[in-house]
């Protein structure tokens, strides 16, 4: 179980904790909600520590149904990236220009494309822990992310021509 793998559970927490509230962040718009998202998420895998094997990809995965259960409640329409002020020196560095760019972009796309695109470019998840995550085959996390690019990339080129 998860106490024979090197890294323990402290540590797979508090190095994804940012990463975590910023994934939770982007689709739910609302810091303390992020933040509170995230908080159920380790006491979730802290009660089922022994029945876990990847603590990373269960923690992506609980937050992600945790966002997309309170999305659902809410009944959103849309997911806004607008003052997203919780970037620090550990975190990948987007400014509010080039996150609001992708935010539109990304609004063009299916949402199941969008959401991939998101998380391999933006939470800078392998497919792997896509697939876990979104309980989808890795191979369909590619084709739909690699059809969400060509997508893009169609949009773009035929804008800027």
């Amino acid at each position: 179980m998860f106490g024979s793998i090197g890294r323990n559970i402290d540590q797979v927490i508090e190095e994804n904790l940012d990463a975590l509230v910023r994934f939770a962040y982007f689709r739910i718009s609302d810091r303390a909600e992020a933040e509170d998202v995230v908080y159920e998420a380790v006491l979730r895998l802290l009660e089922k520590r022994e029945m876990v094997n990847d603590a990373r990809c269960y923690l992506f995965r609980i937050v992600y149904n945790l966002c997309q259960d309170r999305f659902r409640k809410k009944q959103i329409s849309t997911i806004s990236l607008e003052a997203v002020d919780m970037a620090d020196e550990a975190d990948k560095r987007l400014d509010q220009e080039e996150i609001d760019r992708i935010n539109r972009l990304l609004d063009g796309l299916p949402p199941c494309e969008a959401e991939i695109v998101r998380m391999n470019v933006v939470d800078e998840l392998s497919f792997v822990e896509i697939s876990h995550i979104l309980n989808v085959p890795q191979s369909t996390a590619k084709s739909r992310f690699y059809s969400g690019m060509k997508k893009l990339r169609e949009k773009y080129f035929t804008i800027n021509q």
